[in-house]
């Protein structure tokens, strides 16, 4: 099988090429950028493609040869809804054997880019495409940052709340179903929430962040938002408001056959 992967050098979407390649599936990386082709070959993709998805005789052109599509969008782009329908009206066209989507956790959130998603799911289900939807949570991997970032204040800071409750998952672990999707059949058609289990705290992970580092670091609020695209800083304030609820990591633990990696898992590894 080949499969055209969007976001093959992507922060966390190269995941996705890797966790592929190693089921044996062949993998034709999508990058916006030429001179970035070779962070694709390095995740494993044995070929790429250079294409724009709002440019929707690009996309056709990208799908000819390949069997299967794993379609994820920029966060907060302005066109993320139409690029996405551009992929699935493609697919269509070309019978695609196989569609994973990688949308967002509780798509119903009013959130623009929650809601931005919700079109996309529905072309899928109107469709007669083999579809997987995944809706991981928020992305474990994101907290690095905050980790380096404190080795140097001391300070644990988020735009939101140190005391708001938040769902995470390690994106390795969305990668291996996005794989696993495309691999076996048990999950075709289906809608699967993925979350690590449960929910943690800035205190909480401040505390884990000083075992690892082996001094205290503070979880400490802020008042400043960083510079983002249009929606970002109302998703901040609804975190600061609500956190991030869910955590229910059944679906990911019965579709991996395994414990989810959790975010105490992942701080772990920060200390190397």
């Amino acid at each position: 099988m080949k499969v055209l992967a969007t976001g093959a050098t992507g922060q966390y979407a190269h995941h996705v090429v890797t966790a592929l390649v190693a089921r044996g599936i062949e993998v034709r990386g999508v990058v916006h950028d030429p001179a970035k082709a070779g962070e694709a070959r390095t995740a494993g993709a044995t070929e790429t493609v250079q294409v724009d998805l709002a440019d929707a005789d690009g996309v056709a052109e990208a799908l000819h040869g390949v069997d299967g599509v794993f379609l994820i969008t920029p966060a907060f782009h302005p066109d993320a809804t139409s690029m996405a329908l551009n992929v699935v009206a493609a697919a269509v066209d070309a019978r695609i054997e196989k569609l994973v989507y990688n949308g967002v956790y509780h798509p119903s959130l009013s959130l623009p880019n929650h809601a931005a998603t919700r079109p996309v799911e529905e072309a899928l289900f109107a469709s007669d495409l083999d579809f997987t939807v995944l809706q991981p949570a928020m992305y474990v991997q994101a907290l690095e940052a905050t980790y380096r970032s404190a080795l140097e204040t001391g300070a644990v800071v988020a735009p939101w709340s140190k005391h708001s409750k938040m769902t995470y998952v390690d994106y390795r672990d969305v990668a291996d179903v996005a794989a696993l999707a495309f691999a076996e059949t048990r999950l075709s058609r289906g809608t699967f929430e993925l979350a690590a289990g449960g929910m943690v705290d800035r205190i909480e992970i401040a505390e884990m962040m000083s075992r690892v580092a082996g001094r205290t670091l503070r979880a400490e609020n802020t008042d400043d938002v960083p510079p983002g695209p249009d929606g970002l800083a109302t998703m901040f304030a609804d975190y600061d408001r609500h956190g991030f609820h869910g955590g229910n990591s059944l679906a990911l633990q019965a579709i991996l056959r395994r414990e989810p990696r959790s975010v105490a898992d992942f701080i772990a590894e920060l200390a190397h």
